[in-house]
């Protein structure tokens, strides 16, 4: 099940996650390098891709799943939710809008907001950038 086929802008890319996004976060928690390639699917915007990324531990500011759950993991499961269920969850059935800039996807529900970057060193790849809570501030400023 590790069997790692390429490697990527991320690192290893685990292609046998297609459409298996708990199985995928699960795999890249374990693991922690590398990338699940099309992991997530939304029909109005295609497949999504979830990347191990970095977290700084003193500024807590990176990209990926490693800072969802460095940053982000306590106030999940404190809403009593885990990584790997609440982000399919918010993609799949979330709120679709675009950013200011519109860089990026935003899938919101009432508690959860990801963020989907569309490009990834120059060239289109839609991955998980980060995903967070936001009943505190639903109304937080789209970027």
């Amino acid at each position: 099940m590790n069997k790692i086929y390429q490697e990527g802008p991320f690192g290893p890319i685990y292609p046998q996650f297609e459409r298996k996004p708990k199985k995928a976060i699960k795999h890249l928690l374990k693991v922690q390098k590398g990338e699940c390639t099309k992991a997530l699917f939304r029909e109005d915007i295609g497949y999504i891709d979830i990347v191990w990324g970095e977290n700084e531990p003193e500024t807590n500011r990176g990209f990926g799943l490693k800072h969802i759950y460095e940053k982000h993991g306590n106030s999940i499961k404190a809403l009593g939710f885990e990584i790997e269920d609440f982000i399919p969850i918010v993609v799949q059935f979330g709120e679709l809008s675009l950013t200011k800039t519109g860089e990026e996807y935003l899938l919101e529900s009432n508690y959860f907001r990801v963020v989907i970057e569309r490009k990834a060193f120059g060239f289109d790849k839609q991955w998980i950038l980060t995903a967070f809570d936001i009943s505190k501030n639903p109304h937080q400023n789209k970027q």
